[in-house]
């Protein structure tokens, strides 16, 4: 008997928690809805600025196949510095939403947990980065015209959304950042995002970087997102075990950190009366 009502309270925990997550994720949806403008201003000013990193392409000597991929290497690290700059964006920005809304007491004294909340975010996060990254690649491919015959799509997919296991324990780590710094916690989030993809190879192959930043290149998970998507999008490549093994070893390990760096910083913030300042 007390086996069953253990299995009982332990399904109705979990359902709590899974209806917690799912309520955290709708929330966000209804808050892109509210401004869905700025959103699409946001993506033209991304596309744009994009555009700018893959013309580059266009003026080096190159023949046109060798134009094609550089294009293509281009486009490939536009597109996943978008993707990871809107999970930092979303996960960093947690706190300083709230602030924002204010709403912040309210949601930190909700009756879900801090990792169902968080988790939540960076599940919302993936799913809208994935959304807003396939838009920004079809839009520059159209518009430039770049030839993609060998493309393995469902792999850079796949690929690139067990990466985000990652950059959501990344960005769990960067969101404590606006609770103990209301000031300019929220900008730290994006030095971070930048000092990530210096290392990775954004725009160039790591090899070009000095020894010392491509041992800590191994430790970011961009890089072998970038690889394993360059590889997929030019010749077609599969799920490379070589590329997928390490990204679960940082998502194992960036998970649990960042909660544990963002517990540590929700309780600094609350006995220093932080919580709720916006400056």
């Amino acid at each position: 008997m007390a086996t069953v009502d253990t299995t009982f309270t332990r399904r109705r925990v979990l359902r709590g928690e899974l209806i917690g997550l799912y309520g955290v994720v709708e929330r966000n949806i209804y808050l892109t809805r509210r401004y869905l403008l700025w959103d699409l201003a946001f993506l033209l000013w991304t596309i744009a600025n994009t555009l700018t990193i893959v013309f580059i392409a266009r003026g080096v000597d190159l023949s046109a196949a060798q134009r094609n991929e550089l294009e293509t290497k281009l486009l490939v690290g536009g597109v996943i510095w978008a993707f990871l700059g809107i999970i930092f964006e979303i996960v960093t920005e947690t706190v300083a939403w709230e602030r924002w809304e204010g709403t912040i007491e309210y949601t930190f004294m909700a009756p879900i947990s801090r990792p169902v909340h968080l988790i939540g975010m960076g599940v919302y996060a993936v799913l809208y980065g994935l959304l807003r990254a396939a838009a920004i690649f079809v839009a520059i491919v159209l518009f430039i015209g770049i030839h993609l015959p060998h493309a393995n799509y469902p792999a850079a997919l796949a690929l690139l959304s067990i990466a985000s296991i990652s950059f959501i324990g990344v960005g769990m780590m960067t969101a404590v950042l606006p609770l103990i710094s209301p000031e300019k916690g929220a900008q730290l989030g994006f030095v971070a995002q930048g000092l990530m993809l210096v290392v990775s190879g954004v725009y160039y192959p790591v090899s070009v970087l000095p020894d010392w930043m491509q041992w800590i290149s191994k430790i970011s998970p961009a890089t072998y997102a970038l690889r394993g998507n360059r590889d997929q999008i030019l010749a077609g490549a599969g799920l490379r075990w070589s590329d997928v093994w390490p990204l679960l070893v940082i998502g194992v390990l960036s998970i649990p950190i960042g909660l544990v760096v963002f517990r540590a910083g929700e309780r600094y913030a609350k006995q220093h009366g932080k919580l709720k300042r916006s400056g």
